[in-house]
């Protein structure tokens, strides 16, 4: 099966399908394993563009194209047989699929005439021919078709409104895509999907922002727009499940541009995240420790009581990204603020570490990269 997937779904590392996609600072995706071994034989720059990584370098799981590489592996029709063999295979001949003129399903799309079960097939058609077609990324979007998928976004029919940011999202994987579809104004109306979309749209439309954030220009861009940070914030304080947990993901994005932390701690961020923290989503941890880099991130976390006792939280029952994320949050705050050194040592941070890591490993970690102020 792996033979016959998109080239885009292998890792330039291995040069193997994915199975656990992973996207580094730089925008580029490889299998989890691949890059790994990279960084784990002391490699602190891209594989690719040769760029230095920030450290600790950043895995951000891209649950999008897992998500595609298993729908694909499981959709995707087996190879036809070689034209010379052809003519023994009268069944498959009888019955090849017809490929659908991809210009009448855009035309569809645009039209203002065509039947919302129009619109919801011509999307199905088109989602169909981007997976069974990899080069057809480009041509699609040639052919004018980003456009006419907007306007459906803007539809007040959920269905149609989920298939086209489905499409959109599958578009924006190809990262010649992101900048153009930025251009067309995309963001506008995936902001309008998650402000006022179903669950689903809103899931999506996150998702999107976060493909569309992995270009660095782009992260500067959604930004600028009034809306965007607080209607991330908004989905994260109100929405549940997916929807929830795409928000944080795009604002862990999102705020790795500078000027964006400042905005997301003018939108509200920083309460919402301790409180999402609290209930156990442990990217709001990560969204918490780009926050702390900033003044203003670091300041407002101070107002709130709890934020230690919910650091300290994670310490004791979080994953490995998860305690290294908090510790970094904590030597932040630890570092401006002896009440919260205080409040720290009270919780047991130190002990904790200790009893989860080990005294040597820990003692490493802690005095040479997080150097909390309460032990020195």
């Amino acid at each position: 099966m792996g033979a016959h997937l998109p080239n885009d779904f292998r890792c330039p590392i291995s040069l193997e399908v994915m199975s656990d996609p992973v996207i580094l600072s730089s925008g580029h995706t490889f299998d989890r394993s691949s890059i790994q071994r990279w960084l784990d034989s002391g490699h602190r720059t891209c594989p690719i563009t040769k760029l230095p990584l920030p450290e600790p370098p950043f895995l951000i799981p891209n649950h999008t194209l897992r998500s595609l590489i298993s729908s694909y592996s499981r959709l995707s029709p087996p190879p036809p047989p070689p034209d010379s063999a052809a003519a023994h295979y009268p069944y498959y001949n009888h019955h090849r699929p017809q490929v659908p003129d991809f210009q009448a399903l855009i035309s569809s799309l645009s039209s203002p005439d065509s039947s919302l079960a129009s619109k919801l097939e011509s999307l199905g058609q088109l989602s169909k021919l981007l997976k069974n077609d990899p080069g057809f990324h480009r041509r699609l979007t040639e052919s004018g078709a980003v456009s006419a998928v907007l306007r459906c976004v803007d539809s007040e029919h959920p269905g149609l409104q989920e298939k086209a940011l489905s499409l959109l999202l599958n578009l924006s994987l190809d990262d010649d895509n992101k900048v153009g579809m930025v251009a067309e104004g995309a963001i506008g109306r995936v902001l309008d999907a998650l402000t006022a979309g179903s669950p689903a749209s809103q899931a999506l439309a996150a998702t999107m922002l976060t493909s569309l954030a992995v270009v660095e220009v782009n992260k500067a861009t959604i930004g600028a727009y009034p809306e965007a940070i607080k209607a991330l914030v908004s989905v994260l304080r109100d929405g549940k499940g997916r929807e929830r947990k795409e928000a944080a993901t795009a604002l862990y994005t999102i705020c790795s541009f500078p000027e964006n932390r400042r905005r997301a701690v003018e939108a509200g961020a920083v309460p919402v995240l301790i409180l999402v923290a609290e209930l156990g989503l442990e990217r709001a941890v990560e969204v918490l420790g780009s926050l702390a880099k900033c003044r203003e991130g670091r300041h407002e976390m101070m107002k709130y009581d709890g934020v230690v006792e919910v650091l300290v939280g994670v310490l004791r029952n979080g994953s490995s990204r998860g305690v290294q994320c908090a510790l970094l949050t904590l030597n932040s705050l630890c570092s401006c603020c002896e009440r919260l050194c205080s409040e720290a040592r009270y919780e047991g941070a130190m002990e904790i570490c200790f009893a989860r890591h080990g005294g040597d490993s820990i003692k490493g970690l802690l005095w040479e990269r997080f150097q909390f102020q309460y032990v020195l």
